[in-house]
């Protein structure tokens, strides 16, 4: 127990500061050249061993990437991405120890566009960009963000997944390619270059059109990153790449992780910031440098003099309550800077997070986004967080208590029914055509109804009304709410708008014929 008059001088010593002067944890010969964490000092050529093999034993741990795959890699310019490049590049050199056995293409995509710079200055970062990759001796692409408006509706489709290999499929891969290679070295591939295309001015203010539709600053760099996202797996699929390979650190995606639970897409963490990502398909995202440091590669590219390229972002020079994305980074450097250990533990919790697949998930109903492509969480039950919010909402928004029966769409009738019906009966003494079915078709000269009332669509003798796109009902809810940050979804890419409409047509389909339809257990019957 510790005592009010007891003397604490004596018995307390003061922290050992890590330093330059002392030897290298490692080898313990040369002098330290850089400190890490504390009592992590490590010599030049320590130091850059180490990064190296935690790069390829993240890549050999996971066993995705199969030697002779396509694997393209996503260079934004930035300090993570070119550390990928140059470790990639590393790696497949002839002197390596333990070579690389994929074959990389690079991708840039050019987002000058949206964040408001001139054809001058979008030429001179690609001019530096372009001699960055030509020195690699990679085939690379450089695709500005306009093309994105052109996309087709292929991309926000699940493409079939190649099938599942066992274990031992990885071994077998590996000695089939020892012995088909005796060198031990890929053969070099013909450099492709795809240099950036000129831009029509009319295509770079549509896209701005898009961006600024969103009101918020979060909703602006949500929108960028789902667009982005978009434009790599489509240039990944017409290239032929299978792995689409992303600069991820372990920083951002810890700010990442804290700034998807802010943004409501709490059940899609683990695809966003797990080593590997499915959600496409055929094309799998993987971060191989998710456990690096921001700390770790800057230092690794000023010792080793890896060119990075700075390019301004929507949030550059923006204050730290301009977005929840800016908020959230500021947030957690500030607290590494006091914590060192805070990065390292928001990242070893992202790391245990796995994501449930539901049953209800086919590939003739897929339940994924329409915008992110994870699966959907707003398929719950009535009685639920979600469902009492949306039911909340829809109340909050009508003109008053007395509301007609008509004004208050069918599926929030039926979620106050249940939700009055246990725990509030007393509301009960409400009009009571609240609750009352649906009013039978004007047409039907038997009392029959048609059926077209009650899904929205009309009565079946009255004329049609224009289709109207709900993309409410396709979206998870942090989409949502980027969504309804936007001052119109018309403003959406052509492709987006298409697929919601054949999602939208398919679901009144199935609606209309779900009483002819078997159920997986009648088919044993």
């Amino acid at each position: 127990m510790c005592q009010v008059d007891e003397d604490y001088q004596d018995g307390l010593e003061r922290a050992e500061v890590p330093s330059v002067s002392k030897k290298c944890v490692k080898c313990k010969e040369a002098s330290a050249a850089v400190v890490i964490r504390a009592g992590d000092t490590y010599c030049r050529g320590c130091f850059k061993e180490y990064f190296i093999h935690k790069f390829r034993a993240m890549l050999g741990k996971n066993r995705i990437i199969f030697p002779g795959e396509k694997v393209l890699l996503a260079v934004s310019g930035g300090p993570s991405s070119c550390s990928m490049l140059s470790q990639v590049q590393e790696g497949l050199s002839q002197n390596a120890h333990k070579k690389l056995r994929f074959l990389p293409g690079i991708v840039y995509i050019d987002e000058g566009g949206a964040v408001g710079q001139s054809v001058e200055e979008r030429q001179r970062t690609v001019a530096e960009l372009q001699a960055v990759f030509k020195a690699t001796g990679f085939p690379f692409h450089m695709v500005p963000l306009e093309e994105v408006l052109d996309l087709p509706s292929s991309v926000v489709v699940m493409a079939p997944s190649p099938s599942e290999q066992p274990a031992s499929a990885y071994k077998a891969a590996v000695d089939h390619f020892i012995q088909s290679d005796s060198s031990g070295c890929l053969t070099p591939q013909y450099q492709e270059q795809t240099l950036l295309p000129e831009v029509q001015e009319s295509r770079t203010q549509v896209l701005q059109q898009l961006i600024g539709s969103a009101k918020t600053l979060t909703a602006r760099q949500d929108l960028l990153n789902t667009l982005r996202q978009h434009l790599l797996v489509h240039t990944a699929r017409t290239k032929g790449y299978s792995k689409l390979m992303l600069g991820d650190n372990c920083t951002r995606l810890a700010v990442k992780l804290l700034t998807s639970i802010s943004l409501g897409r709490g059940a899609q963490l683990a695809q966003d910031t797990g080593f590997s990502d499915s959600r496409y398909g055929d094309i799998i995202l993987v971060r191989p440098m998710r456990d690096y440091s921001a700390k770790e590669i800057a230092y690794y590219n000023y010792m080793f003099n890896v060119t990075s390229v700075f390019i301004p972002r929507l949030d550059t020079k923006t204050t730290d309550k301009a977005s929840i994305q800016r908020l959230t980074e500021s947030f957690v450097t500030k607290l590494q800077a006091d914590f060192p250990s805070t990065v390292s533990t928001i990242y070893r919790t992202s790391e245990k997070l796995q994501t449930a697949c539901r049953s209800s998930c086919t590939a003739d109903h897929p339940d994924k986004c329409l915008l992110c492509m994870c699966a959907l969480d707003t398929a719950v039950e009535n009685a639920s967080a979600f469902q009492a919010t949306l039911t909340s909402e829809q109340l909050s928004q009508s003109k008053s208590l007395g509301a007609t029966r008509t004004e208050i769409p069918r599926q929030i009738r039926e979620v106050q029914y249940i939700f009055h019906l246990h725990f509030m009966p007393s509301l009960f003494l409400l009009p009571s055509n609240l609750y009352a079915p649906v009013e039978q078709c004007c047409s039907s000269g038997g009392g029959e109804d048609c059926g077209r009332a009650e899904s929205g669509g009309g009565c079946c003798s009255s004329a049609k009304e224009p289709e109207t796109i709900n993309l409410k009902s396709l979206l998870c809810y942090s989409c949502q709410l980027t969504i309804k940050d936007m001052a119109s979804v018309e403003h959406l890419p052509q492709y987006i708008l298409s697929e919601a409409q054949k999602r939208q047509r398919r679901f009144q389909m199935r609606e209309e014929i779900s009483e002819f339809l078997l159920d997986d257990g009648d088919e044993g019957d």
